[in-house]
């Protein structure tokens, strides 16, 4: 059985890393469907960006209109009401103690994936496609490809069914991220990632930069603008024509 045959749900937040995940599992799979999250995120504005996302990136190619399947959103409030962190709390961005930034969501991507796993299960998807990455994951464990690994492990035997999970982006970096975008859906999806997805912590969509809007200042908008910059230069090194 081929993936062109089988179904996958995307963890999909609106963030550039699942946007680019959404295109990547449109281009193998029969039907896609999308899951987010609300967990009382300070960047809430993500959320408000994934119906354009879905709907902007289901016109690129007519296979992605037909493969693209419903969205789910799931209320996990109780994450963030336990949750002292920067991202959900009006709290600094900075390392904390234990060299992990306070941006850590401690369990975040373990519920996302149980909770995943579960609709998965209902909706007969065995497939689930996320964005953590190692190579710029900021030290979030639960970003890790070990981490991913065991969850696949822990879901199969949990539910007795079979679960793959996809992680397109593990080691590749942001510039190679944004690459792949572009080898994807080609300049359409490039610009849609730009304009409408969205990383920034601090949830700004006031500030418009070469990467998209944000900050510019918290570590989200650092990586994606460094990221920007590294793969203009590697397009540019390249003789690559695109924009």
């Amino acid at each position: 059985m081929t993936l062109a045959s089988e179904n996958a749900l995307v963890l999909f937040s609106g963030g550039q890393d699942s946007t680019v995940c959404l295109a990547w599992a449109l281009d193998r799979f029969a039907q896609v469907e999308t899951i987010g999250f609300d967990y009382g995120q300070r960047h809430a504005v993500e959320l408000d960006g994934r119906p354009r996302i879905r709907e902007r990136i289901a016109t690129l190619r007519p296979r992605w209109g037909q493969r693209l399947g419903p969205d789910h959103v799931l209320p996990l409030q109780t994450l963030g009401a336990i949750s002292d962190t920067a991202l959900t709390r009006e709290v600094a961005i900075e390392m904390a103690d234990d060299g992990v930034p306070t941006t850590f969501v401690p369990g975040r991507n373990l519920i996302f994936f149980a909770f995943a796993g579960a609709l998965a299960y209902r909706r007969g998807a065995r497939h689930l496609v996320a964005g953590m990455c190692e190579t710029d994951y900021s030290g979030y464990p639960d970003c890790r490809d070990n981490t991913v690994k065991a969850m696949q492990v822990a879901l199969t035997l949990g539910m007795d069914r079979r679960f793959v999970l996809h992680t397109p982006l593990m080691w590749i970096d942001k510039a190679a991220t944004f690459a792949l975008a572009y080898e994807i859906g080609g300049k359409n999806l490039l610009d849609l990632v730009v304009e409408e997805t969205h990383s920034c912590y601090l949830g700004d969509r006031s500030r418009r930069h070469d990467w998209g809007y944000g900050c510019g200042e918290c570590p989200a908008c650092r990586l994606r603008a460094s990221g920007w910059a590294a793969w203009m230069e590697r397009r540019i090194d390249g003789n690559d024509d695109g924009s």
